[in-house]
């Protein structure tokens, strides 16, 4: 009878030791990433892999209205003011493509690439109008695995959600769905340097204002902005503002502390990437409580 091998040819690959795990068929979602979590723990899975097999699987149970831009908060450009209006946003939001209304929020006529601008600087520019793209209208109810393909399929980076009757909600990218799975994606306009957490965006009607990414750490926070927050509790500013809403709180959502008033600019289904903060003058901090935080 032959001997079974010995040493490292004896050991099982990684594939056959995660089958063995795989071969308790779990009965539904929970046990399925209970098994996968399980894998992680015995080092089968990095913790990247699972993170991203968990947000795929949380893509089928998530709809457009789940992590759409608010019809609010969307950075849009009127058809009818001249581009010189209109520029200066279009360079300070530095978005790629932007939906052109016509009158109102409701009324969107179509796409601008921000890089079809550069056209007007040409030697006969066109109007803004014939440089529109169409745009691409889905409902609040659409299922982003789904929506994903459409993407991919289509080509398209871009889609605005409408309601039941037609009104505008929102906006959603393709990156936005992409982030559900893989988390933040940073690109050239994002920041890289911890020098860079915190910066100075546009000025404000009440003071200047930053941008300040979610891994900001507090004592950093503090030390630029003269404030005491604790850091027993959360060591991140994205930590401090998740844990007043209880809650991983959306884009366009805003808490007072301090008298220091911080925006959602972007955050995922897991966690806030970045937020723009201003400080408010003594008269805007009536109705907050003791602690700063706003009051119903």
């Amino acid at each position: 009878m032959a001997e079974p091998p010995s040493g490292s040819e004896a050991r099982p690959t990684l594939l056959e030791r995660l089958s063995a795990l795989l071969l308790r068929a779990p009965e539904d979602r929970e046990q399925l990433l209970g098994v996968l979590r399980e894998a992680h723990a015995r080092d089968l899975l990095d913790a990247d892999a699972l993170s991203m097999i968990e947000g795929v699987l949380q893509v089928a149970d998530l709809a457009a209205r789940d992590i759409m831009v608010p019809r609010s908060q969307m950075d849009v450009i009127d058809v009818a003011q001249p581009p010189a209006r209109f520029l200066p946003h279009v360079i300070a939001t530095a978005h790629s493509r932007f939906p052109v209304i016509e009158g109102e929020r409701d009324n969107v006529v179509g796409i601008l690439h921000a890089k079809d601008l550069l056209r007007l600087y040409g030697d006969d520019p066109p109007e803004v109008r014939d440089m529109l793209r169409p745009a691409v209208f889905i409902p609040e109810s659409k299922r982003l695995n789904v929506l994903l393909r459409d993407f991919r399929a289509n080509r398209n980076h871009v889609a605005i959600v409408v309601d039941e009757y037609g009104g505008v909600s929102g906006l959603i990218t393709i990156e936005d769905v992409l982030e559900q799975i893989v988390g933040d994606i940073e690109d050239e306009f994002d920041f890289d340097e911890e020098a860079d957490h915190i910066v100075a965006a546009e000025p404000g009607p009440d003071g200047p204002r930053y941008r300040v990414r979610g891994i900001t750490e507090i004592e950093q926070f503090n030390r630029v902005f003269g404030t005491h927050f604790p850091d027993e509790d959360f060591d991140t500013v994205a930590g401090l503002v998740t844990g007043q809403f209880g809650r991983v709180p959306r884009r366009g959502d805003d808490v007072t502390l301090e008298g220091i008033r911080f925006q959602v600019l972007r955050a995922d289904g897991r966690q806030v990437q970045l937020l723009l903060v201003e400080r408010l003058p003594r008269a805007d901090e009536e109705g907050t409580d003791e602690n700063g935080t706003e009051r119903d």
